[in-house]
């Protein structure tokens, strides 16, 4: 992951293109976590409702309408890569859901998105992405 998408960085999101998104997609999830960090897995970015006709998320943005949840470090927004020392691994899990809207509100962490995702999912990729102090 480039130092610009970091805390060493302007700690912004990276752009992100999504290929091949089912056909019978309804809407998509995106969460951004580290399972390498001291304390278990950190997570960095959340965001659910994205229309499945979405398929770029531009550098520092989010799309409109879409629902940004708390992170580990408590706010509602991407948080770089900030790994205290060594080489983390970054995972950027992309859902493709049958339903057109979850309906959480934007305090949600990752445990209650997966558990409103559940049965929902008709597809899924991810991205790791490595970042080392």
């Amino acid at each position: 992951i480039p130092a610009k998408y970091t805390c060493d960085g302007e700690n912004t999101n990276p752009p992100l293109e999504f290929l091949d998104v089912p056909a019978n997609a309804s809407s998509l999830v995106l969460i951004m976590d580290d399972p390498d960090a001291p304390s278990g897995t950190w997570v960095h970015w959340t965001l659910w409702n994205i229309p499945a006709t979405v398929h770029l998320i531009e550098e520092n943005s989010a799309p409109l309408r879409v629902i940004e949840g708390k992170t580990s470090s408590g706010q509602n927004k991407y948080g770089g890569p900030c790994p205290p020392s060594g080489t983390h691994r970054y995972f950027f899990k992309l859902y493709a859901l049958d339903v057109p809207k979850l309906e959480l509100p934007s305090h949600s962490d990752k445990a209650a998105l997966e558990q409103a995702m559940e049965g929902h999912i008709i597809g899924q990729a991810e991205l790791v992405g490595l970042y080392s102090r």
